[in-house]
């Protein structure tokens, strides 16, 4: 359980970060950039890829590249809609994501969709459209109406991620060297991306990155362990680590940064809890 902890704990603290950040105004591209080093070389001594399977990857470079400009465009996402809605919503709509790779096992890989997983689906899609739904008397910015998009992007960017790493899997390829190449092709592309548009460097940022690199590779790192010391029980780490984030989110995001939940976004959660259990159980 200490290393199911310490996942949720890491995960929880990445949103806590970039909700920092953003209200020191602090630019979260420079944040993730500088994370990606600190990444790469964590995942290198933690989990040993085996780079001379390489040359075995063949086509799941395709998906490779893939994850190298998605991971850090769904994180500038995260960042985007903590800024919006809050850690809270955000953060739920993340976990909400796993119903996306079960959709596409059945629409594009030929699975069997149960009854019981149908209504889990459809649980999600209530607890998701719970959670965007903001009273219109809010919406007096020009930024406000794009917090349904915000949301949505975490969760469509998580869910395609799933779907990619599944697919890579499935190929042959280790984990660690898919986490390993993708993490260093994504640092890779968004430096060049940043040296384009010609940003400005902020100190504050690059040094924030450290930190995020090692809340991202703990949180992957300590969910793989949880899942290697309770082998015999994988639903105790899967429905711990979704109910886990939801529950400490909300506590950190109401109690210590006054967010504000009305009552359908707090059925929205109660309805994403009550969605994972049943995904996973189907």
């Amino acid at each position: 359980m200490m290393y199911l902890t310490i996942a949720v704990l890491c995960s929880v603290a990445v949103s806590v970060l970039l909700k920092v950040l953003r209200q020191r105004d602090i630019d979260i591209r420079q944040t993730i950039v500088a994370g990606y080093p600190v990444a790469f070389l964590l995942t290198w001594f933690l989990l040993k890829p085996d780079v001379s399977g390489m040359s075995a990857l063949g086509g799941a470079w395709v998906i490779i590249i893939a994850l190298g400009v998605l991971l850090p465009a769904v994180f500038i996402v995260l960042g985007r809609a903590i800024a919006a809605v809050g850690m809270v919503a955000t953060d739920a709509a993340q976990r909400l994501s796993l119903i996306i790779p079960i959709v596409a096992a059945f629409l594009l890989f030929g699975e069997v969709l149960t009854g019981t997983r149908i209504f889990g689906l459809l649980l999600g899609f209530l607890a998701l459209g719970a959670l965007i739904y903001r009273p219109q008397q809010r919406q007096i910015n020009k930024q406000a109406k794009y917090t349904p998009l915000w949301l949505f992007g975490v969760w469509a960017g998580y869910g395609i991620i799933d779907i990619l790493f599944k697919q890579v899997a499935k190929q042959g390829a280790a984990f660690p060297l898919t986490l390993f190449i993708s993490f260093g092709l994504a640092g890779l592309l968004l430096f060049i991306y940043l040296l384009i548009v010609r940003v400005r460097w902020q100190g504050n940022a690059l040094a924030a990155g450290l930190l995020l690199g090692a809340l991202n590779v703990g949180n992957i790192y300590a969910y793989i362990r949880a899942h290697q010391v309770l082998s015999e029980s994988p639903s105790i780490v899967f429905t711990g680590m979704n109910v886990g984030v939801i529950a400490v989110a909300t506590l950190i995001g109401v109690g210590v940064f006054k967010e504000s939940l009305n009552r359908i976004n707090i059925l929205g959660l109660l309805l994403a809890i009550c969605c994972v259990a049943v995904l996973f159980l189907a």
